[in-house]
């Protein structure tokens, strides 16, 4: 056994004392005998951040699927707007006051139109723009680039301003921006002045999605009607917490929005066979439940409530660093309390 391995008695000594040497921790050199040996420990904020995998799916290629379906609809449109020409013209061969009443509606159709492609090509395009800025801060935490950083936080801050409820918060973080080195503790600091409150206001959301789901359900007298609740339900949640993070999704982005939830579930493990759902299920007494009544409504509701925490990691601009992550642990002793409640 060699000295290294007794342990010393403590003693003092000054750092600039020749007598006192700082090895690394790998090593392996022996210093000379009587040397008190010093090894740093490494600082825990400088570690590396453990970050997940990118909850959005890469882009793909060229694809022919998209090119058929877009074909389509030209199509279709095409013929849409031959057949309002012709009916146009029999109007004003019957009636020139027909006619130009069909002229209106067709006009005002028109303009309806636009403005909703004008509002579907915003929601897409501001969607993208949120799952961007969720990539490029995942990799700043891993880079530590500043002026990356503050390009994020800039483009944050043009993201939330017209939310009234982080005034205060954007207020404090632009205070703070000029005090920040690292880029990563820029994120850190952004993430925890502006995504607190919406974090907290998302759980409630998904917290009272699942107890309505799990009371609707308990009640409801037929399997068809517990689905199509089930599946509003969820839809209106993913909707609520897009717009709460800064999202306005159309039509077509809460299809996309819906994909990338579901995407996002299969990744880690999909809704029944999740693990801590099972916990959930074993730990707090559900499984005696499900032979009564409610037990469908709760086990519905816990489903929610996953369903509603992928939709979090999906629509939040910040991946989860500085601020703890909402468990399903938590909501569900929420639902189980309400539940008990109401009993």
């Amino acid at each position: 056994m060699s000295e290294r391995s007794h342990h010393r008695r403590p003693v003092t000594f000054k750092l600039d004392d020749p007598g006192v040497v700082v090895i690394d921790a790998d090593d392996t050199s022996r210093p000379p005998r009587g040397t008190v040996q010093i090894t740093p420990e490494a600082d825990p904020a400088l570690l590396p951040v453990r970050l997940e995998a990118p909850v959005v799916p890469a882009q793909r290629g060229f694809r022919w699927g998209a090119v058929f379906w877009t074909a389509i609809g030209g199509l279709i449109l095409l013929g849409l707007g031959l057949g309002v020409t012709r009916l146009i013209e029999d109007l004003f061969a019957r009636s020139e006051s027909l006619g130009y009443l069909g002229l209106a509606f067709a006009f005002a159709a028109t303009v309806a139109l636009i403005v909703v492609v004008a509002r579907e090509a915003f929601g897409l395009a501001r969607l993208a723009t949120i799952e961007k800025l969720h990539l490029r801060a995942a990799a700043v935490l891993v880079s530590d680039d500043r002026a990356q950083s503050r390009t994020i936080v800039q483009d944050l801050l043009k993201l939330e301003h017209q939310n009234p409820h982080l005034a205060r918060a954007r207020a404090a973080l632009q205070g703070h921006t000029d005090d920040i080195i690292d880029g990563a503790d820029m994120i850190r600091l952004a993430e925890r002045e502006l995504m607190a409150p919406l974090d907290q206001e998302a759980r409630r959301l998904v917290s009272s999605a699942a107890q309505r789901v799990s009371i609707v359900t308990a009640v409801s007298p037929r399997a068809l009607i517990d689905v199509l609740f089930v599946f509003v339900a969820s839809l209106r949640l993913i909707r609520q917490l897009a717009r709460l993070y800064g999202g306005r999704p159309g039509a077509l982005g809460m299809i996309r929005l819906l994909r990338h939830v579901i995407a996002h579930l299969a990744i880690t493990g999909g809704m029944a066979a999740s693990d801590s759902l099972i916990q959930q299920m074993l730990g707090h007494g559900i499984a005696a439940k499900l032979s009564q009544r409610l037990g469908e409504g709760v086990l519905n509701g816990l489903l929610t409530a996953r369903l509603g925490l992928a939709a979090i990691d999906v629509t939040r601009p910040l991946p989860f660093t500085a601020l703890p992550r909402p468990a399903l642990a938590d909501l569900a002793k929420d639902l189980l309390r309400k539940r008990d409640a109401d009993e």
